[in-house]
């Protein structure tokens, strides 16, 4: 038989092998880098993207905040015009009120009554003055009572006052503002 030596073979055959499996593990660390690769750009792109999302919403929120602040002031002087008009309102609306506390207190003063001081703080008018008598002051805060612009007279002291007469008494009282319900709503609309 004849003699054939197969080693020469088999180590070609190795070399074959080992040769290729050397160029399928650079293959595959090639294709495993180049997913690598694509992974962490995808990864990076995605970052990226997000960043550039906060940054506009960082601006926009800042400009958003920005008009809420705006708002907020212009909010505030718009309170304060409303409080300006209506302080304005409400003078113009009392201004004719307050003429006509003045024409009841003159229809309210009988004769022989004379007012020397009167005073108003808040809604209560102080009065002092000189009567001819205690009948004239009685008739005078049965006026005052009687009165829709008036309520609550209150003598608060009577001295006699001979200088001024006989019978004259010196007189100190306070009475309460209280206009019709009518009349205030007609004197606020301007009239």
């Amino acid at each position: 038989m004849a003699r054939i030596n197969l080693l020469p073979w088999r180590e070609a055959y190795r070399q074959e092998k080992k040769k290729e499996f050397i160029g399928i593990l650079v293959g595959v660390l090639i294709l495993a880098g180049l997913v690598a690769y694509l992974w962490v750009s995808s990864i990076q792109s995605s970052i990226s993207d997000q960043e550039a999302r906060n940054r506009l919403l960082k601006t926009e929120i800042s400009a958003l905040e920005a008009a809420v602040a705006e708002i907020r002031e212009l909010r505030e002087k718009r309170e304060e015009l409303l409080a300006r008009m209506r302080v304005i309102q409400d003078l113009e609306g009392k201004r004719p009120v307050i003429v006509r506390y003045f024409d009841e207190m003159v229809r309210a003063v009988p004769d022989g009554v004379y007012l020397n001081r009167l005073e108003r703080q808040g809604e209560v008018i102080l009065l002092e003055g000189i009567a001819e008598s205690n009948n004239r002051v009685s008739s005078f805060m049965r006026n005052l009572d009687e009165s829709d612009w008036f309520a609550a007279p209150n003598l608060s002291s009577v001295t006699a006052a001979p200088e001024q007469g006989e019978q004259a008494n010196a007189f100190r009282m306070s009475v309460r503002t209280s206009a019709p319900a009518d009349q205030a709503g007609v004197d606020e609309g301007g009239n």
